[in-house]
C-alpha cells in the first residue's frame, strides 16, 4: 500500500479498516520538550516534524466567561496566574506536572449566573485570523482536524468551580451542575457552528472529561446517567449530524461507564490509562468493533527501553487488528523519557503498526 496521509490513516481507523500503518501521535509535557531540546532537537522545529509523527490540528474557540487574565507572581520555577475561566493556578515551568488550582471566582449558583451572562457565542470568540493563516495548509498537508469542545465534569471541577465544590453539588445541587454542563456545550457548539458555516470544517470533535482516577470513578454510574450522559449524547449527536466522529479523552478507570458511552454512539476513546486500571486489550475485545482506541501504552514504562519495547510487542498486534487504533502513551510523554528513547518508540510503533 502507498503511504497515506494522516487524514487517510485516521479515517480508515475510524472505519475499522487497515491502512498503511496505524497513526502515531502523543503529547509531551513542556519539560519533556525542554529535555529533548537539550539533547539535540532544534528549538525551532516542531517535535511532530522532528520525529515524523502524524499531523493532528485543532479548530478551537473561546467559550469562557472572559475573566481578566493576569500574572500574579512569577519566578524562575513557577508562575501563578488567573485564567479566563476565573481560576487562579500555579504552573511549574520546568517540571512535568498538572497545575495547582488555588482559587476560583465561581463558587455558588449566584456566581455562576453572573458568569453565564458573560458567555455568549459572539463571532469575536473565533480565531479567524489564525484559521485563515493555517487552515488551507492543514488540509493540503492531509492533517486530521479536530473541533475542540470544552464542557463536562472535568473542566467544570478543575477549571471553573473546584473539585470538592462540584462533587458536593452533584448530590446537593444537581440542577446547577447540569446547567453548567449544558451551557458550556451550548456556547461551544454555537461557535463551532459559525466556524463550520464559514468553511472551516473538521473531521471530529473531541473533549476532555476525566471521570476516573486509580481503580475508581469520581461518581456513580447512576449519577453519570442522570446528569452527564445526556450532555455527552448531545455533543455526539451534533457531530454525527455533521457527518463527523466524536472522541472522548477521559483519564482514570472508567470501565463501568464504557457500556453507556458505546450506547450513546461515542466513536473514539483516549487515553486508556493502564496505570489507573484500564485494560486496553480487554477493551479491544469487548468494544473494538465499535470504538476507536487511542493510547493504552503505559507511560510509566517509556523511560525503560527494554520494558517499553516488550510492552509494545505485547499489546500492539492485537490493538491494531481490523484498524480502530491510534498509537500513543496512556496520557502524556513524561520528562523522564530521553530523545533517544522516544525516537526508538516512534520507530518501533511504525514497524509494529504496519499493515503491509
Amino acid at each position: 500500500m502507498t503511504e497515506l496521509t494522516t487524514h487517510e490513516r485516521v479515517k480508515r481507523m475510524y472505519e475499522h479498516r487497515d491502512a498503511d500503518r496505524i497513526p502515531i501521535t502523543d503529547g509531551p509535557w513542556n519539560a519533556t520538550i525542554e529535555r529533548w531540546q537539550s539533547e539535540g532537537m532544534p528549538a525551532n522545529v516542531s517535535y511532530v516534524d522532528f520525529f515524523g509523527l502524524d499531523r493532528f490540528e485543532t479548530v478551537w474557540v473561546d467559550s469562557s466567561p472572559r475573566y481578566p487574565v493576569q500574572v500574579i507572581e512569577e519566578t524562575d520555577e513557577y508562575v501563578i496566574n488567573t485564567t479566563s475561566w476565573g481560576a487562579t493556578l500555579k504552573n511549574w515551568k520546568h517540571i512535568a506536572s498538572t497545575p495547582e488550582f488555588i482559587d476560583f471566582i465561581i463558587k455558588s449558583p449566584a456566581d455562576w449566573r453572573a458568569a453565564k451572562e458573560r458567555m455568549t457565542p459572539s463571532s469575536d470568540r473565533i480565531p479567524w485570523d489564525y484559521l485563515k493563516t493555517h487552515y488551507k495548509r492543514w488540509r493540503e498537508q492531509g492533517a486530521w482536524l479536530i473541533g475542540s469542545l470544552w464542557f463536562g465534569f472535568d473542566v467544570t471541577h478543575s477549571w471553573t468551580v473546584g473539585t470538592e465544590r462540584l462533587l458536593v453539588a452533584l448530590v446537593e445541587q444537581p440542577e446547577w451542575c447540569v446547567d453548567m454542563f449544558n451551557h458550556f456545550l451550548d456556547v461551544n457548539l454555537a461557535l463551532l457552528d459559525q466556524a463550520w458555516e464559514a468553511g472551516y470544517t473538521f473531521d471530529e470533535v473531541s473533549w476532555p472529561d476525566d471521570m476516573g482516577y486509580k481503580q475508581n470513578q469520581f461518581f456513580s454510574r447512576r449519577t453519570y446517567r442522570q446528569l452527564l450522559k445526556p450532555v455527552h449524547q448531545r455533543a455526539i449527536e451534533w457531530a454525527h449530524a455533521k457527518g463527523i466522529v466524536a472522541r472522548l479523552h477521559s483519564c482514570g478507570d472508567i470501565r463501568p461507564l464504557l457500556p453507556d458511552l458505546v450506547e450513546i454512539g461515542l466513536d473514539g476513546l483516549n487515553p486508556l490509562e493502564v496505570k489507573a486500571g484500564m485494560n486496553p486489550l480487554q477493551i479491544k475485545h469487548d468494544y473494538g468493533d465499535r470504538l476507536l482506541l487511542h493510547g493504552g501504552v503505559n507511560a510509566v514504562l517509556w523511560d525503560d527501553k527494554e520494558a517499553i519495547e516488550a510492552e509494545m510487542r505485547r499489546v500492539m498486534p492485537q490493538l491494531k487488528l481490523n484498524g480502530g487504533y491510534i498509537f500513543s502513551s496512556d496520557h502524556s510523554v513524561p520528562s523522564s523519557v530521553s530523545l533517544e528513547n522516544f525516537r526508538h518508540i516512534v520507530n518501533l510503533a511504525k514497524e509494529l503498526g504496519s499493515y503491509t
